[in-house]
């Protein structure tokens, strides 16, 4: 196996971008990649055209993803024909997924690896500029846990802490635990020690993930290992915001809403999958909830948390949904008034069960549904948004950006309930930057972002101990477990 040494000696100069679709865990997984990368001695570019290496991170989960994938690789052609040198990698769920159909179908791919073995990047594609040969490895269990890997994050100010990975759902439409395996936990002193990392470096809000991300602890046979979790956030000073994604119904308990509205740092937002509000549907989804009980949930956050913001993931058209089913959903979507919501059309996968099941919904029919769906989804997102008009909001500033007239700057990032927010610079103060904080009054309600023109102040973040964007941090492994 080469040494890390060689490779940045072989490596020396060369360049990379890295492309990802799908989730947030797969943002996560290529801020490792680029880690990984810049470790070995590559360093960062923003376009195909400058990079030595293109690394395709991958998403599986709809039916297009193939085709975007092949249709890109197939656009890089004439760029590898002109520059030999020129390396291609493919990995994540789709790579996962198809392993050596990727080659036959796109040989000019120099490596191919899968969702388990993301550390391996730098030696597959060290192995295929050697040999002068294609390299495929796909793993069928973990190799290393990914937040033990060195990142080169995105953000100063922000960070993804993966707390699990896999899931051992049985949903039918859902081919990911086929790809990502069974759930494995983090023991909590391990994620802890990440998390104050990551905020020795200077960041103040982080999400943790999981494919199931309430489920944690079912590997060391704790229940309450989550709750458990966001209240210890509670304690690591200079820790300011705590998100999460996605939790499951079934496994959502009232511990863990109670740690959410007692924890100050835990964010009064929740994204909940729904999928289908149709009872009948959801059991053959397997989802093992039924409609009664994800409102029963949203009532009690709300409960706790009045002011909470509950956003969603539906699924249109599954094989065999009538209009009472379509109207079901509907009804939940009114009932439980999310912010926003994810939503899609049914796209079969083979390999899932749903594939094989008959009366599968034409496409005439989803897209009709998908349309009302999404109209009605906006409507109560702007019934939501303009009943904040008049009131404060502090908002963590991601970006700063001109508006189209010329005339009025703003900044833009998320409230703590994870709206989008565009606040108004007065005249004359210094534009905060992306990890401060804002107080604005919200003036104007749109469907999806909030305008916040009456400004109240900034609280700016201490940037000495801001690492240099592009380095790669390595982050701490506790011992007792990768």
């Amino acid at each position: 196996m080469a040494s890390t040494e060689s490779l940045t000696r072989s490596t020396d100069r060369r360049t990379y971008v890295v492309r990802t679709y799908g989730c947030q865990m797969n943002v996560h997984d290529s801020e490792r990649l680029a880690g990984l990368l810049e470790t070995a001695g590559y360093r960062a570019v923003s376009t195909d055209q400058e990079a030595d290496v293109i690394v395709f991170n991958t998403c599986a989960v709809r039916e297009n993803a193939d085709n975007r994938l092949y249709g890109n690789l197939s656009h890089l052609v004439p760029l590898k024909e002109s520059r030999p040198g020129l390396q291609i990698a493919v990995g994540g769920c789709l790579a996962q997924k198809d392993r050596g159909e990727i080659l036959e179908r796109a040989p000019w791919v120099d490596v191919v690896f899968g969702t388990h073995n993301v550390a391996s990047l730098p030696i597959l594609l060290e192995r295929a500029r050697i040999h002068e040969e294609a390299q495929l490895e796909i793993l069928e269990s973990l190799d290393v846990f990914p937040s033990t890997l060195p990142s080169r994050r995105d953000s100063a100010h922000s960070a993804w802490v993966a707390i699990s990975v896999g899931c051992n759902n049985t949903c039918t439409f859902c081919i990911v635990p086929t790809l990502r395996g069974r759930e494995k936990d983090r023991r909590p002193g391990e994620i802890l020690a990440e998390i104050s990392a990551l905020v020795d470096d200077g960041v103040v809000e982080v999400t943790l993930l999981g494919q199931n991300v309430n489920a944690y602890g079912v590997e060391f046979g704790d229940p309450s290992a989550f709750a458990s979790l966001l209240r210890a956030c509670g304690s690591i000073e200079g820790l300011e915001r705590v998100r999460f994604t996605s939790p499951h119904p079934r496994d959502f308990t009232d511990d863990v809403i109670a740690a959410m509205a007692e924890t100050p740092c835990v964010m009064p937002a929740l994204h909940m999958p729904l999928q289908s509000g149709s009872d009948r549907v959801l059991r053959e989804m397997r989802r093992s909830y039924r409609a009664e009980r994800f409102l029963g949930i949203v009532d009690r956050v709300r409960s706790a948390m009045p002011d909470a913001a509950i956003t969603t993931d539906i699924i249109v058209g599954f094989p065999g949904e009538t209009e009472e089913d379509f109207q079901a959903t509907i009804d939940v979507v009114r009932a439980a008034r999310f912010s926003s919501a994810f939503t899609f059309q049914y796209s079969k996968r083979p390999g899932t069960p749903a594939a094989e099941l008959p009366n599968q919904v034409s496409a005439d029919v989803v897209s009709e549904r998908y349309s009302r769906l999404v109209e009605t989804v906006n409507e109560i997102a702007w019934t939501a948004n303009r009943a904040l008009i008049g009131r404060t909001v502090e908002v963590l500033v991601a970006r700063h950006e001109g508006r189209k007239d010329g005339t009025t700057e703003r900044v833009s990032g998320r409230a703590a309930d994870n709206r989008l927010v565009h606040v108004r610079v007065p005249e004359g103060e210094e534009p905060p930057g992306p990890g401060d904080f804002v107080t604005a009054r919200v003036t104007y309600a749109a469907p999806h972002h909030l305008i916040a023109d009456d400004w109240g102040g900034a609280r700016r973040r201490n940037r000495e101990q801001e690492p240099a964007r592009g380095v790669a941090l390595g982050l701490p492994t506790v011992p007792g477990r990768t």
